[in-house]
């Protein structure tokens, strides 16, 4: 059973798209799925100060960051990396960087950037030196919302002083940089409305691109994958069983080859049910021989005041164990200690 498979059997105790929303007082507000939630006594400078002592403290007290670190929002470690250098001179990642080593400081680090800048400094990673790591490049510009991607851009040029669209066309190639550019126009539909004709009109024209056709019409998939709403696309994934023998992520495999398969795939996975997709990352990064730190460093950080809550329901739905238990197993230390903190009680 391949992967893709395993997935959406996996997922089929939640096959419509959740409305995460509940009505107080007949407005919207968004449920908070995050496991890492604002710290309701919280004194920037103390914190700043508890932090140095820990840093310049004799062995240091990693045990002190970990406990600042996961209990704090991002907002809140920003405004303590603004009191820090403030009484100190000093910039508090680069402190950490002299005293930490290995994964436990990238973790750190990361919890330092504020999301926008995180994500920027992941796609200049991926993008940079020999080979390009594709799947992050697709998670990120998959998971993220118009906005953000228009602020990532923004930062990327600030940054490293180069448009984040002449990166992607210099190291990717053919359908995958247009999948990648189209995304990065961050013109996709956010409505939560679905239109059934619509989703009709789009199965049709995905089943003529694909296993109605000699050869295949790429640009007819990126064209509706890229520019479709969630919602919107899993009644398309509903539609397309109407008109054809093969459900549509099947016919993705059959119909295409190499990094746009696995892009637009993604895609569909993301679409359907987000927290799944990344529950699938986490799972893959510990599976067999060797552990991909990177992966699990990358995904608990930046869903950490998203949906992880709801990734690690997924996980143990999917893979009928929770994904502490699987932390505890593959990695060790201070690492295993401030991935598990990031994940909240189990």
């Amino acid at each position: 059973m391949s992967f893709l498979t395993k997935f959406f059997k996996g997922i089929l105790h939640k096959t419509d798209p959740v409305d995460d929303t509940v009505k107080v007082k007949d407005n919207p507000k968004p449920k908070y799925y995050g496991t890492v939630t604002p710290y309701s006594n919280f004194n920037a400078t103390q914190d700043a100060a508890t932090l140095q002592s820990a840093i310049k403290s004799k062995g240091v007290d990693e045990d002190v960051i970990i406990a600042i670190l996961v209990k704090r929002s991002n907002e809140q470690r920003q405004k303590i990396k603004v009191v820090y250098e403030a009484s100190t001179g000093k910039k508090l990642d680069i402190d950490l960087k002299s005293v930490l080593r290995s994964h436990f400081e990238d973790v750190c680090v990361a919890l330092l950037m504020d999301p926008t800048h995180y994500d920027a400094h992941l796609l200049r990673t991926a993008t940079k030196g020999l080979g390009t790591n594709e799947d992050v490049l697709v998670e990120i510009l998959a998971t993220r919302s118009n906005q953000e991607i228009r602020e990532i851009k923004r930062v990327f040029n600030e940054v490293y002083k180069t448009e984040l669209e002449k990166v992607i066309q210099d190291e990717t190639r053919g359908d995958f940089t247009s999948a990648l550019l189209a995304m990065l126009k961050a013109n996709k539909d956010e409505s939560k409305e679905v239109d059934a004709n619509l989703a009709q009109k789009d199965a049709q024209i995905l089943f003529e691109a694909g296993e109605n056709t000699k050869g295949t019409n790429v640009s007819a998939f990126i064209d509706i994958l890229t520019k479709r709403s969630g919602p919107q696309l899993s009644k398309t994934f509903q539609q397309y069983a109407s008109v054809s023998d093969v459900k549509l992520p099947k016919a993705l495999e059959m119909e295409l080859k190499g990094d746009i398969e696995k892009c637009l795939i993604d895609i569909v996975k993301c679409s359907w049910n987000t927290p799944a997709f990344f529950a699938e990352k986490l799972h893959l990064s510990m599976k067999g021989l060797g552990t991909c730190d990177h992966t699990l460093i990358r995904v608990l950080v930046s869903r950490s005041e998203v949906d992880l809550k709801k990734i690690v329901e997924e996980y143990k739905a999917m893979y009928g164990v929770c994904l502490q238990e699987d932390i505890l197993k593959d990695t060790k230390g201070h690492h295993q200690a401030i991935l598990l903190g990031l994940c909240g009680a189990p």
